[in-house]
């Protein structure tokens, strides 16, 4: 269901979605399929490396 919401959101820009989508994120556990491969955003990074 995060998925589903964020993909909606991305392609309708729904700000309903984007809200169902926050409160999936601050409920769930964490996935083991990092951001980057699921095609949501990214953490930002302070540029260090």
């Amino acid at each position: 269901m995060r998925t589903f919401s964020w993909k909606y959101f991305t392609l309708t820009g729904d700000v309903e979605a984007f809200l169902l989508y926050r409160e999936m994120e601050r409920h769930a556990p964490a996935e083991s399929v990092s951001d980057d491969e699921e095609g949501e955003p990214a953490a930002e990074s302070d540029g260090a490396t």
